[in-house]
């Protein structure tokens, strides 16, 4: 059967469904030199958009079409992408739903789950005396977040009096430990599959801010009080808004309790440790749930009781470079597994954009975080040399 995959990064969902024996032509912003060797890779580079990429693949013959990020932000898009070929995912209306920060908070509110307060006032400077202040309490923290929000990009503090950008809005900030839960989800119902720490705006990968730059993937003894609250919040957002096939649910989990931050509705990066730990074919099940609304028969707490703990770790570049040679990394890639997402040689990587993203296992979340970063510094020690 022949699938499309459509997203800023395919590598991982399109070696999934490689394995899974699927025939896939993958359109993303960089054909990794890492494709698994049967996927037909596209690049449109610099150029991607969800909305490109869904021209193209208007071009290109297929069954089935998937996506992932950032074509949650893009309803029309995913409509355009879907046009005379099923959609494996959630349709576009389902999106613009579960997508909305507003709508989310008051559902989780009214099913009972603790959510950040969502405001979204007009774009006007506010002056700290103004009665008309969009914040019943300025001096707590808030963040300001895009709508069309994805991985961190353009999230940044709220101060009072200051201009909210155009198709943006403000969320209370919570303070604790940012986690993930991933989930395959078809007739309302949600089956767990992996709970994540996530690493946010991490220096020792070149990144800052509120940046998205990796996961780990937590076994039991760490992590077992969010589990729980954690698949009660999948079960209730799946049944609430109909998602389907894979998802993600980001969380900030303060005092032992998991605050959702907001849904990611489609293929998540932490899928591809899901399969490493459990021997899962993520791709697979999200077919599956997608076409025959079938569920696995897959318990999560069982699984981590007998998996370590495994990390992945985006590494970005601290300035501009322009690659070399990367048959060296990519035996490496082969070899150990280690390394991904290799870039072609002579690729251009301006400062802060993606280079590859290393994996590490270790005994528990710390010693896996020391490894991530020691072969994040390698990636870093050896472009700097260039």
């Amino acid at each position: 059967m022949r699938v499309l995959l459509a997203g800023a990064s395919t590598r991982a969902a399109a070696a999934s469904a490689a394995q899974a024996g699927f025939d896939v032509t993958a359109i993303d912003a960089f054909a990794d030199l890492d494709q698994h060797p049967s996927v037909d890779a596209r690049s449109l580079g610099d150029g991607f958009s969800p909305d490109a990429a869904a021209r193209l693949a208007e071009t290109i013959v297929c069954d089935a079409v998937a996506y992932g990020s950032n074509f949650e932000n893009h309803p029309d898009a995913v409509a355009r992408l879907a046009r005379g070929r099923a959609l494996w995912g959630n349709a576009s209306d389902v999106l613009r739903r579960v997508r909305d920060p507003k709508l989310l908070s008051e559902t989780l509110r009214r099913c009972g789950f603790a959510a950040p307060t969502v405001l979204e006032p007009p774009p006007i400077p506010q002056s700290p005396q103004s009665p008309q202040s969009p914040i019943p309490n300025p001096q707590s923290p808030h963040l300001v977040k895009p709508h069309a929000s994805g991985g961190g990009h353009g999230v940044g503090w709220w101060r009072e009096g200051m201009r909210v950008p155009r198709g943006s809005y403000i969320q209370e900030f919570i303070d604790g430990m940012p986690a993930s839960i991933v989930f395959v989800g078809a007739r309302g119902r949600a089956v767990p599959l992996g709970l994540c720490r996530q690493l946010i705006g991490d220096a020792a990968f070149g990144s800052s801010g509120f940046r998205y730059c990796g996961n780990i993937l937590t076994a039991a003894g760490e992590d077992d009080d969010v589990f729980e609250p954690a698949r009660a919040l999948a079960s209730a957002l799946c049944e609430e808004f109909a998602l389907v096939g894979v998802n993600g649910i980001d969380m900030i989990v303060s005092a032992g309790v998991p605050c959702a931050i907001e849904v990611n509705p489609r293929w998540c990066a932490s899928m591809e440790l899901v399969e490493r730990a459990y021997g899962l074919s993520a791709f697979g099940v999200h077919a599956a749930a997608c076409r025959d609304e079938a569920l696995p028969d897959f318990d999560l707490a069982r699984a981590r009781r007998a998996a370590p703990t495994i990390g992945k770790a985006v590494v970005f570049a601290r300035h501009g470079v322009t690659i070399d040679d990367t048959s060296s990394w990519l035996g490496e890639s082969r070899a150990a597994g280690d390394l991904h997402d290799v870039p072609r040689p002579g690729a251009q990587i301006r400062a802060g954009h993606p280079v590859c993203t290393v994996y590490a296992s270790g005994r528990g979340s710390a010693a896996c975080y020391t490894e991530l970063v020691r072969r994040a510094a390698r990636i870093h020690d050896a472009i700097a040399m260039l």
